[in-house]
Formats: structure tokens, sequence, C-alpha cells
């Protein structure tokens, strides 16, 4: 009886040690500067299984600077597309490559913070997990660590309609969307429900994919604590768009709407968000047309589509009323926080 009940617990610790072994996914492009701090953060992480890195069509060094940050361990992988494909595209090469039964998105100039793995992988009853983001910018990236502390877990559950009011971002407020959240994802989910990103996306490829998860009945898990770095970069590739991949994305938003399987809430604020997301497009679009073609080539279009006039005419008071109290908006502010987090945060042993 005795041997038979070791054999069961050591049966149970190796199954558990197995399912927590993480991928983690870098899609990189042009990113040399920043590449290496996010592998050996990657690395340093003991439930790290495998750093999958594609250089995404690179034109500079980021594959060499990737190689430069191998420990040894055998646990990189460096795989390149030759030709720019997208992150979207680069993170589905990744997941087949990859073994791993956890799955981990890391951006290249992003980084993790040391035991994000062990305060996630503590909680139980998940498909998907996300920790707290601390905003930094690069010049601050050395105060990080003293200033997250260790925060309490404070773990709850994130709902399909939670999520999805949680991405429509308020003009004039700094982004806080919380699809910035970078979960870890069992890799049996999306294997069960056929899930990969959606490779015609440029934006919102990371929210599209969590939606449709949360569709499927994906149980996603938040706790408050942070261990993940996000650098805040006025040239980064996240924050950069086309105006086509705002027409995209709001087209992802109509085929969840038509493959049914929501409630009146749920459709309601995804129609809420495919409106914001659509707004943002004619506005785009219209001021294309103006750049490109002239003022009366953008009035032709607006007069012709009057269900758009609301957004392109409020896009552009706005614009305007922004731009005119900008300067005056930030000499009144008073010098920001050298971190900023996405989530509320306590530390242990402060009250609730």
């Amino acid at each position: 009886m005795s041997d038979f009940s070791n054999a069961n617990q050591s049966t149970a610790i190796n199954a558990s040690a197995i399912n927590s072994k993480v991928c983690v996914i870098i899609a990189a492009k042009n990113a040399s500067a920043t590449i290496g701090r996010a592998v050996r953060s990657a690395l340093a992480e003991p439930e790290t299984a495998e750093v999958v890195v594609v250089d995404d069509g690179s034109t500079d060094g980021t594959g060499a600077e990737a190689l430069a940050a191998d420990d040894g361990s055998g646990r990189l992988q460096i795989l390149r597309f030759d030709v720019n494909q997208g992150p979207a595209a680069a993170r589905n090469h990744a997941i087949e490559a990859s073994t791993a039964p956890l799955l981990a998105i890391l951006d290249a100039d992003d980084f993790f913070l040391p035991g994000r793995f062990s305060q996630m992988l503590a909680e139980d009853g998940w498909d998907f997990i996300a920790d707290n983001i601390v905003f930094v910018k690069e010049q601050n990236i050395g105060e990080v660590h003293s200033g997250v502390g260790r925060f309490r877990r404070d773990a709850r559950m994130l709902e399909l309609a939670a999520f999805i009011e949680g991405n429509i971002s308020r003009r004039g407020a700094e982004r806080g969307e919380i699809g910035f959240l970078k979960p870890v994802m069992r890799r049996d989910f999306l294997l069960r429900h056929g899930l990969r990103y959606h490779e015609a996306l440029r934006l919102g490829e990371d929210y599209d994919l969590y939606v449709r998860a949360l569709v499927a009945g994906a149980r996603y898990k938040i706790i408050h604590s942070c261990g993940y770095g996000a650098v805040v970069r006025h040239d980064s590739l996240s924050g950069q768009h086309r105006t086509e991949d705002l027409r995209r994305l709001y087209e992802a938003d109509q085929a969840i709407l038509r493959s049914g399987g929501l409630d009146e809430r749920q459709t309601a604020l995804l129609q809420q968000h495919e409106q914001h997301i659509r707004g943002r497009y004619e506005l785009r679009h219209f001021l294309d047309l103006k750049n490109n073609s002239g003022p009366f080539s953008a009035l032709f279009y607006a007069l012709g589509k009057p269900q758009a006039l609301p957004a392109i005419v409020g896009g552009i008071l706005r614009d305007k009323q922004e731009a005119l109290m900008g300067q005056k908006r930030q000499a009144a502010t008073a010098p920001a926080n050298a971190l900023r987090f996405l989530l509320p945060a306590r530390a242990e042993g402060d009250q609730a």
C-alpha cells in the first residue's frame, strides 16, 4: 500500500512539474536594442522550458542579439521570417514549433520580473491567467524592482463582458485597456477549440484571440501581483498602425457577432467596441483622403456615408480641442510617476 501510494504521489508530482513548463514566445522585428533583455528575463524564470524567438523580417541584428543572450541551457530557439508577416503569424509559427503545455507572450521590448511564473502558477482553475503590468520608460527601468514591491495576488475571474468593456479606450485618458494583459495560456485549450491568432490582424490581435477564447468558455483569471514590465516607447511597433488595421479589427468584431453564442449584454458591449473602432477608422480614412486626394474628395466621401459623419465630425472636433489644450494641460500636470500600473495593487500586509 505504501509503495503504491508513493508511486501515485510521484506520478502526481511529475505531472504537476510537466504542466508547469512554459514556452515564452517573442515575436521581434528590428528589436536589436531590446531583444537581449527580453530573452534573458524569460530564461531567468525556472518554469521556462522553451523560449522561441521569431525574427519577423528584421533588417538589423535582432537575431544575433537574441542569440547573444542565450544562457547555454538549450532552451532558446530562434526562427526567422525573411519577409515580415506580423506578430500574429509569428506567434502562431512559434506555437507550432514549441511543445510546452503553457504559452506566454513577451513583446520584444518588454521584460519579465523575477518570480512572475511562480506567482501565476500558484493559482489553479484557469485556462488563461494574467498578472499586473507596470508601464515604465526606458530611462526608468532601474526603478522597477524597488518600486513594484511584493503585491498581493488578489485573484479574480474575468468575464467576457468585463473584458470587452475594459478594451474600449477613452480619449484624453492614458491607455489602459485590459487587452494589454499578457496571460499565460494553456495549449490544450487552444487546441481543443481550434484557436490561433488571426493573421490578418496587425492591431488588436491579442484582444481578438482572448474574446474568441472567452466566447468558447475559457476561464480567465487575473492576479494583481506584478510580473510584467512594459517599456513605454513612442516608436514601438504596437503604437503604430495603419488605417487598414482599424478596418480589419472592427471586421473581426463583426465576425464574432455573427458567430453567435453571446448574451444580450455581451452583444451590446461588443457592438459598442465595434462602433468605437469603426468610428476611429472612419476618421482616419477621411483624414487620409484629405491628405492624399484633397479636401473635396474627403468631403465627398463623408457626404456619401452619413452614418460615418458623427464619428468624423466628433473626432475632428476632439482632436482640435486636445491640440489646443495639450500644452496647457502638460504645463499644469505634475511630473508623472516613473511607474504606472495597469491594475490596482496592494502590497502584502496592507489592509483591504
